[in-house]
């Protein structure tokens, strides 16, 4: 695949990321238009995910028919070249109101994640990485936070019920005797973009799917961000731990979250 090939790809992801966060805006903050329905705890649904997805797995499709497309909803199969898609990141808050959701799209060649482009809406806020080529918010380039001191760094502990409560637990009774500020904004894909602007240093989660991270590695990797090797063994089909962050606070946060 050639370097026009990639940008091509990637300015389609950024329209067709914007198109489709209209679309998600079309029907969030209208509670009795979201068809709420659940698939486990915590685990939300709406119609705007299908909605989403749907248009954005047809749109690559017809423009990339070698291509092959991985969705939350509506799954999928890898290859060479592999789109892999949250159609809302965050539905918890998207169904609740909170302006903390966002669209992901992830490209991979050759397993490696090459293109990520994230548009939240809600919150006006577009991001686009090519590997090789840095990260921007709304157009300015970003970089991942300078501090290297643990009693100055805020960081994001994921959860996923996947995960017995009390490892959850613990991870984050570590992180504060560290002397770390913790939080959860509750979606995964924003968490690896707060490292990427710096808002926050470091975002961890003891399991998580591809489709939360395809996109937001390649954006904190170009901000300047250490990103575990997520896509490691059967990352893309099942799901891995991820730990992103500032370099300086890689090994400290390793051993808070014992992934490596």
């Amino acid at each position: 695949m050639t370097p026009a090939d990639l940008m091509l790809r990637r300015y389609a992801a950024q329209g067709l990321a914007t198109e489709a966060g209209r679309i998600a805006l079309g029907y969030f903050g209208r509670q009795e238009s979201l068809g709420v329905t659940m698939k486990g705890a915590q685990d939300w649904l709406t119609v705007a995910d299908g909605a989403v997805e749907d248009f954005l797995r047809a749109r690559l499709t017809e423009l990339f028919p070698g291509d092959t497309v991985i969705g939350e909803e509506g799954g999928g199969e890898a290859s060479d070249a592999v789109w892999i898609l949250d159609p809302i990141d965050g539905t918890a808050n998207f169904a609740h109101g909170d302006r903390n959701w966002c669209i992901s799209i992830g490209f991979l060649f050759n397993r490696e994640p090459t293109i990520g482009i994230v548009a939240a809406p809600a919150l006006d806020e577009l991001y686009v990485g090519q590997r090789g080529q840095g990260a921007t918010l709304n157009g300015r380039k970003i970089a991942v936070s300078g501090i290297d001191d643990l009693r100055q760094a805020s960081i994001e502990l994921g959860w996923s019920s996947r995960i017995p409560p009390q490892r959850y637990v613990d991870m984050i009774g570590r992180g504060y005797d560290a002397g770390c500020s913790v939080r959860r904004v509750g979606s995964g894909t924003l968490g690896l973009c707060n490292v990427a602007t710096g808002r926050t240093e470091g975002y961890a989660e003891l399991h998580i799917n591809a489709w939360d991270v395809a996109a937001g590695i390649v954006i904190v990797g170009e901000a300047g961000g250490w990103v575990s090797d997520f896509f490691a063994g059967d990352g893309i089909s099942k799901g891995n731990p991820i730990l992103c962050c500032t370099p300086a606070l890689a090994s400290q946060l390793s051993e808070i979250t014992g992934i490596s």
